[in-house]
């Protein structure tokens, strides 16, 4: 069913368009991942060892899978588990004249230590904006800032015969990595404020409320982030992997997304410091003495990017209703609209 109002709405709060009912319009439908599918579970870093190898083994056994590389941890321990020669990624945006955040260097230490075939793939705007509007098309809807990247290497992976991306998206959010929707007891009205991305309010004319995500998790007036995020979150994540790598003819593989915390979350350790436990103790054992890196999301220089846009200009957007946005809403918002002017084209089908 087309409802226009509502995808834009459902677009802006939770960064994918929710119920798979409903569409932009009726030339194309919103690709949404399916959640049931088999999960090992997980209890402790043995058994995240035994899970991960298994999902990594079995993709690497012809030869032809390829490693998203990052700095953080989640990647070094995926690292350990390919085998040597892997060819793996890490991209890295450039804004000229500006020194932007680089993974690079530390995404290298875990390539040399595991004696992978490391390559740096440097992005620019220009590219990011060829590769949104095709994984907007595939998709059917507006896109995460990260899609694009991910996206442009999976392309450069394909081209080098690979047929398999491995990434290591979905530990955060089932291993207790959001530190920030796990920090506290929260209110509903609280949760809703702190994880909605754009109140529709702000940016649209006719806004609609798709609280129903929400709801769903509400308890005597509270939500637990954990269980919200392993559905909704989980959801988002997995369909902006899964539409790149799928935009760019490769199969994405997630072997952390493949398995599932099977014991209580233990919100005492994260909040005292201690995130990702889990995981944290897995590269322990496999890095004795090797200080943990900080941790960094994908790089992405919105800010830097969107630096001197002014903001939407078509019909449904109040105007200046930017101004004051961080530079992943702006993303959003621009995004949005981009899409918006797609669908109107005749060439969209």
């Amino acid at each position: 069913m087309v409802d226009k109002q509502f995808c834009m709405s459902s677009y802006l709060m939770y960064r994918y368009v929710y119920d798979s009912e409903k569409a932009f319009s009726e030339k194309k439908s919103c690709r949404q991942v399916d959640l049931n599918f088999n999960r090992l579970p997980v209890k402790d870093k043995d058994a995240l060892y035994k899970a991960l190898k298994y999902y990594v083994d079995e993709a690497c056994l012809d030869g032809k899978a390829a490693l998203a590389l990052s700095g953080g941890i989640d990647s070094a321990i995926l690292a350990r588990l390919v085998p040597e020669g892997t060819k793996a990624y890490t991209f890295r945006c450039v804004v000229p004249g500006v020194k932007v955040i680089d993974e690079s260097e530390s995404a290298k230490r875990w390539a040399d230590m595991n004696n992978l075939n490391h390559e740096i793939i440097d992005i620019t705007w220009e590219d990011i904006v060829l590769a949104a509007d095709k994984c907007m098309y595939h998709k059917g809807s507006p896109i995460h800032s990260i899609e694009a990247q991910i996206y442009i290497a999976a392309t450069k992976a394909v081209g080098e015969g690979k047929t398999k991306f491995i990434l290591g998206e979905n530990a955060d959010i089932i291993y207790g990595g959001m530190n920030g929707l796990l920090a506290k007891d929260w209110l509903y009205h609280e949760f809703v404020d702190r994880y909605t991305y754009v109140m529709p309010y702000r940016v649209l004319r006719n806004p609609v409320m798709p609280l129903e995500p929400y709801k769903e998790y509400e308890i005597d007036g509270h939500i637990d982030g954990h269980d919200f995020i392993n559905k909704y979150f989980r959801q988002e994540a997995l369909g902006t992997y899964t539409n790149a790598c799928e935009t760019a003819g490769i199969k994405f593989i997630g072997p952390y997304s493949l398995t599932y915390l099977d014991a209580p979350i233990d919100y005492a350790r994260i909040r005292s410091g201690d995130t990702k436990y889990v995981i944290r103790e897995l590269f322990r054992y496999l890095y004795p003495g090797v200080e943990l890196p900080a941790k960094i999301p994908m790089p992405r220089p919105v800010n830097e990017w969107f630096a001197d846009w002014k903001g939407p200009v078509r019909a449904e957007f109040v105007p200046y209703c930017t101004d004051d946005m961080t530079g992943d809403q702006k993303w959003m918002i621009w995004c949005l609209e981009r899409y918006l002017n797609m669908i109107e084209e005749t060439s969209y089908e």
